[in-house]
C-alpha cells in the first residue's frame, strides 16, 4: 500500500512536468491553447509547470535515497 502511495504521489508532479513540456514545445510550433490569452504565458507557465514538477520528483527521490543511507558522504546529515 504505501508503494501505492508513493506511485499516485510521483504521478501528479510527472503529468504536471510533462504537461509543461507540452505547453513549451506547443509555443515553439506557434500553436496556442484555449486558456491562454497570450503565446509568451503560455511558454512561462510551460516553464515554471516543468520546474515545479521536475523539482518536486528530485526532491522526492533525493529525500527517500537520504534516509536509506544511499547518497553520497558529504549529502548526509
Amino acid at each position: 500500500m504505501a508503494r501505492m502511495a508513493a506511485f499516485i504521489v510521483l504521478l501528479i508532479p510527472g503529468v504536471m512536468a510533462a504537461a509543461g513540456i507540452k505547453f513549451m514545445r506547443d509555443t515553439l510550433f506557434g500553436i496556442l491553447i484555449s486558456p491562454f490569452p497570450w503565446i509568451w504565458l503560455q511558454f512561462i507557465v510551460g516553464i515554471l509547470f516543468f520546474i515545479l514538477g521536475f523539482g518536486f520528483f528530485a526532491g522526492f527521490l533525493f529525500h527517500r535515497d537520504r534516509k536509506k543511507g544511499k547518497v553520497a558522504e558529504r549529502w548526509l546529515k
